[in-house]
């Protein structure tokens, strides 16, 4: 028999312990051994939980118990951290679904876990076993590029504005009603959320050690119906993704809002759901596809975690025994970023001014791919929708820069990168 322990009993954790109980044979059966969660730990004990087992408000009762596996869902970095280090060195076994602990304290984690297991599926994406297919199933692979929609929220209002029309900050009040976003959703929205995951996915495919402060993260709080609106005249969809990249130099990390081609795989993942698109070397290009939160869904990857433990399964955390690519690869500085743009400027209605604006493009080296006008309800003034072929980040903010320059056009420009 294998006992559990649950540090974190919210909805999550009360749903571990429902499929535990409930899918008991089965699990059982799959695992070689019955698995019986014993003891959780909450923040208060006032607050009624839908569990039978034994409850504390001390964390330190579950870890110094006689528990086979703590399980961490508690949120947050510092104070989970702590119980998870005190767990292994314990000498316990640690499933964890809290990205932001990752994010900040994957390689201290590995370090400390050495051959004990510490599993994290339910980390990245929900219910999506993509951990567990870079580690596992890709493993033969070279990855050359992560792509994924990671924050169901975020395509969730994206997937409303451009089929409804809805503007932001309406589908964002739809969303925080629904529970979908959070009364303060900048975690969400800001992009910060789709980067832990990003972080963790990329340290598996490259053994790149970066935190969420060394890499481009942009949200979706600046997008407007006028991008809906080139986006689809162009056959675009706005998506916020998380993109690893692997180049010559290094490997490009980045959360930001893009246009993707509608007929992309994953510009057809909508609502809130959670993809990702990884293009091995020999395999090529495999999609994943499924929900990414939610009780259940998160649970089911937490209690698959428990089930390989059970099984014997350990391996480094990480998926490597010796260096990996991080050996020869580094994080790209986010100015050397390479890829198309999409910008909108609001300019004077006057003979010259498109002139003025292209010229600032050709100046730095700049192609422009394509240019629409659109009228402004503000008289005398127009609004200018541009691409760009592929260029460097660093020349493209320096014509931004520029642009503001110009008293032709005023201050309130925006961009969103474009990836094809």
């Amino acid at each position: 028999m294998i006992k559990v322990g649950i540090v974190g009993v919210g909805t999550v954790g009360q749903s571990v312990v429902d499929i535990l109980q409930k899918n008991a044979d089965i699990i059982s059966a799959r695992a070689g051994v019955d698995i019986i969660p014993t003891i959780g730990a909450v923040r208060s004990l006032d607050k009624k939980r839908a569990v039978d087992i034994k409850l504390t408000d001390n964390p330190n009762e579950v870890i110094n118990s006689d528990v086979d596996i703590v399980v961490e869902l508690m949120g947050g970095v510092e104070e989970p951290y702590k119980v998870v280090t005190q767990a292994l060195k314990n000498g316990k076994s640690v499933v964890t679904a809290n990205k932001a602990l990752l994010a900040y304290h994957r390689y201290e984690l590995q370090e400390l876990a050495g051959n004990l297991p510490l599993f994290y599926e339910a980390s990245v994406a929900g219910g999506i076993p993509i951990i567990g297919a870079l580690r596992n199933g890709l493993s033969a692979n070279h990855i050359e590029s992560i792509v994924g929609i990671l924050n169901g929220t975020c395509n969730y209002m994206l997937t409303k504005m451009i089929q409804e029309g809805v503007n932001y900050n309406e589908v964002l009040k739809e969303a925080q009603e629904l529970g979908y976003a959070e009364a303060d959703p900048t975690f969400d929205v800001g992009g910060f959320d789709a980067a832990h995951k990003l972080l963790i996915l990329a340290s598996i495919a490259y053994g790149i050690d970066a935190k969420p402060e060394d890499i481009l993260i942009e949200g979706i709080d600046n997008i407007s119906q006028t991008d809906v609106e080139f986006a689809k005249e162009f056959g675009y969809e706005i998506k916020l993704l998380g993109i690893a990249k692997k180049k010559d130099k290094g490997v490009e990390l980045r959360v930001h809002p893009t246009m993707v081609k509608d007929n992309h795989p994953i510009a057809k993942v909508d609502g809130v759901m959670n993809a990702v698109s990884v293009v091995g070397d020999r395999v090529g290009q495999t999609m994943f596809y499924g929900p990414g939160a939610g009780g259940d869904a998160t649970a089911s990857a937490v209690v698959a975690d428990i089930i390989e433990i059970a099984r014997g399964n350990r391996g480094p955390m990480l998926g490597y025994k010796r260096g990996l690519e991080g050996e020869k690869l580094k994080l790209l500085n986010a100015k050397d970023i390479v890829t198309k743009y999409y910008i909108k400027l609001k300019v004077e209605d006057k003979s010259g001014v498109l002139a003025k604006v292209t010229n600032v493009f050709s100046e730095n080296g700049i192609s422009i791919s394509s240019i629409l006008q659109k009228p402004s309800k503000i008289q005398d003034r127009v609004r200018l929708l541009l691409t760009t072929h592929e260029c460097k980040e660093r020349d493209f903010i320096s014509v931004v820069t520029k642009l503001k320059t110009l008293d032709c056009v005023e201050e309130n420009l925006g961009f969103i990168r474009i990836e094809e």
